[in-house]
């Protein structure tokens, strides 16, 4: 059984060069960064090299790069450490309906605590009107995230438009960038963000390690309170060895952003299925603005979860949830306003570095043969 992985989106696997990068730290280079020796030195300076390598892919001083966990950490710091450090009586935030539950429940989470929260709907491709952000602004808001790129279907936010919008007004701009970084531009200044948050194993790092951006003068609360590591926002000694690999994979990026090979490949595949499947066969997301390896599409009036069982090998992922043998729409595809006939059919095939012509061809063939009947 070939076994042929088109789930990028979900995690990468680690990039042989970073494996490299990191391979020093797992053994001889074990000092503490902290620690003003010989032992320590070499610690400090990878991590503030690779503090530099993140910084480099987003077009930013290195001094702006928290290391984190991951893009969880990296949203749920930005979130909450803008409203704790607001200290208004009623803040206001605003975001998006089809944000990944890591900005979705830290802002649900806040509203237990006083804080309002605006969710913006979004058109039939997963977008939000750059007006309706406008609306939404009022008086007591501190905080607008918006995700740049969406982890189901690709679609691309108008970030910098909304940026400058929300900027008029003087508020913090987040983005989670999890799903965009090391696949199309991402740098800072461009898109007009105070706050930009990554995640490693998005983009061939390994898993348990991510970075956020902090524009100078964005005052945030520390994520984790105690001595002044990263520049006193997230104490505890740094993860060397992680550090190290998300920098190697930030230096590595910059050579695959301009590449096509991922876009053809992503639009070969949705050819082939348009051929045999005709109107059976739906896109979900933007039809050009959205990531270039990234393809979820519905086969109407099926079971997404069901075709991805008799697709044997291939590894792909569902937006939908089946509970107690109840399938559920995915909560982005809802707020799309896709039909149940048309979301619940919905699968996402995601392309990586590895991907090749003939593994695209042997999953549309797999299809074709599965439901083009």
């Amino acid at each position: 059984m070939n076994r042929i992985y088109l789930d990028f989106n979900a995690s990468t696997p680690i990039a042989p060069e970073v494996a490299d990068a990191m391979q020093p730290f797992l053994t001889e280079r074990f000092g503490n960064p902290s620690s003003r020796h010989w032992a320590g030195a070499p610690a400090k300076d990878a991590v503030e090299r690779a503090r530099a390598e993140v910084a480099g892919l987003l077009g930013c001083d290195p001094s702006e790069i928290v290391f984190t966990s991951g893009g969880s950490e990296s949203n749920n710091h930005a979130i909450k450490g803008i409203f704790f450090a607001s200290r208004r009586d009623n803040p206001h935030i605003v975001t998006t309906q089809v944000e990944h539950p890591a900005v979705l429940n830290p802002c649900r989470f806040l509203e237990r605590l006083g804080a309002e929260v605006t969710w913006l709907r979004v058109d039939r491709y997963g977008m939000v009107e750059p007006d309706d952000v406008r609306r939404a602004i009022t008086d007591q808001t501190i905080l607008v995230t918006v995700m740049h790129a969406n982890n189901e279907t690709g679609t691309i936010q108008p970030i910098r438009e909304i940026s400058r919008i929300v900027h008029e007004r003087g508020i913090i701009f987040h983005t989670d960038a999890a799903q965009s970084v090391g696949k199309i531009r991402t740098r800072v200044e461009e898109l007009g963000v105070d706050l930009l948050s990554v995640a490693g194993h998005k983009l061939y790092a390994p898993k348990g390690v991510g970075a956020l951006y902090v524009r100078k003068g964005t005052v945030l609360e520390p994520f984790v309170h105690g001595a002044g590591h990263e520049s006193g926002r997230r104490a505890g000694t740094e993860n060397v060895l992680l550090d190290v690999g998300l920098g190697a994979a930030s230096a590595l990026a910059g050579s695959w952003l301009e590449s096509p090979s991922i876009r053809v490949l992503r639009d070969r595949l949705w050819n082939r299925f348009r051929e045999v499947l005709g109107e059976q066969v739906v896109l979900n997301g933007h039809t050009d603005q959205r990531l270039p390896n990234t393809l979820n599409v519905s086969f109407v009036g099926r079971i997404g979860a069901e075709v991805l069982t008799t697709l044997e090998g291939v590894a792909a992922s569902t937006g939908s949830a089946c509970h107690e043998g109840r399938h559920e729409m995915s909560p982005v595809l809802r707020a799309m306003g896709l039909r149940p006939e048309v979301g619940l059919g919905a699968v996402r095939f995601s392309l990586g570095r590895t991907t090749t012509e003939r593994e695209v061809d042997e999953v549309a063939d797999k299809i074709s043969g599965l439901l083009g009947k």
